[in-house]
């Protein structure tokens, strides 16, 4: 589950985010002063559109990966509109079984796209619009439901929180109480920070955690586990209660073009293989910066890639190995896009 938005995408200036007092590496829901930024970038000569929604790209990915159609399936709400028709294209083309949940009084969502820095920095502001109307009916639905109880590993992005922290809830019991693989993303700063009740709810069901080293920070911060140190962080994080006891949580912090960090708490599971205590490191694929386009959906992509190896029971190395060769991949190109001809070989 997670927010279906549409993508428009600038390359532009630093002092376009100064303008509209964004941060670069950043990613906030739009506020009223924000609302002219969509009419000038659509006016912009290098204005992309691009199907978009943190959750959908990864799963975009894990099917481009894995190359057998409807191996995931997407919830997420959008408006009734051409922007809507759009996604669901895109998405099913990509082989990924979409079940939106359609509001006929609210308009499809979208989110600015703002790259600076020649690629190296990207700042998102959502417009949730129809995203922020998703509601856990849409999961009772007997087909829903069906799809629901059949999955054996599921993928919310935190920007859900802010959206239907009721189906969280509801799909980590389901998968708590089965044994099944549930995982979350902190996506965000703000999340960590303005709605820590619904992620703290949520926290004790996650059995994998995905973070980037700034969100990371801002959750030790604002939990208070008193230190600035992402290796310590993931150790701490790894270590939090937890409910289903016969998994243990994995955390996968990402910092960018620096080493992955994984962690992992104190639960044994069969087909994951390292070591509790221990922090593992693995290296970024390093990029010159002609090779580099964009690094919006990197982060979506490194998820995506690594989910694909996890449904098929491959070990943790190999999950995120594959994390790691698909973010590679996404940022030589403009958005969360690839070439459907490029085949991932472990």
């Amino acid at each position: 589950m997670g927010n279906p938005l549409l993508d428009i995408c600038v390359n532009t200036k630093e002092d376009f985010l100064e303008k509209y007092g964004l941060e670069p590496n950043n990613a906030i829901l739009a506020e009223d002063k924000h609302q002219p930024m969509y009419k000038e970038m659509a006016e912009m000569d290098n204005v992309e559109y691009i199907a978009g929604g943190a959750t959908q790209n990864s799963m975009r990915v894990a099917q481009w990966i894995l190359r057998k159609p409807r191996c995931t399936t997407f919830m997420g709400s959008v408006g009734k509109d051409e922007f809507s028709e759009t996604l669901e294209k895109k998405a099913k083309a990509d082989g990924v079984d979409v079940r939106y949940q359609k509001q006929e009084d609210h308009p499809t969502g979208t989110c600015a796209v703002v790259v600076t820095k020649n690629g190296m920095c990207r700042s998102l502001v959502a417009n949730l619009a129809a995203a922020n109307h998703f509601t856990k009916s849409h999961l009772n639905i007997t087909e829903n439901m069906s799809l629901l109880e059949a999955a054996k590993f599921y993928y919310i992005s935190g920007f859900f929180l802010t959206v239907s922290p009721k189906s969280i809830l509801m799909v980590g019991e389901h998968a708590c109480t089965n044994n099944k693989m549930f995982c979350m993303n902190l996506s965000a700063p703000f999340l960590c920070e303005f709605f820590k009740e619904p992620m703290m709810q949520a926290f004790p069901y996650i059995d994998v955690l995905f973070s980037n080293e700034t969100e990371a920070a801002k959750f030790s911060e604002v939990q208070g586990l008193g230190s600035t140190d992402v290796k310590e962080i993931a150790l701490q994080v790894a270590a939090l209660p937890k409910k289903n006891k016969k998994r243990e949580r994995i955390v996968v912090f990402t910092q960018g073009a620096d080493n992955v960090i994984l962690a992992k708490g104190k639960y044994s599971i069969s087909i994951l293989d390292i070591s509790y205590g221990k922090i593992t490191e693995f290296p970024a694929t390093r990029l010159s910066e002609e090779n580099l386009i964009d690094t919006n959906g990197a982060g979506d992509a490194f998820v995506g890639g690594f989910l694909s190896q996890l449904v098929q029971s491959k070990s943790i190395d190999a999950c995120v190995k594959c994390g790691i060769w698909a973010a590679t991949k996404i940022i030589q190109r403009p958005g969360c896009s690839f070439s459907p001809d490029v085949q991932y070989r472990d």
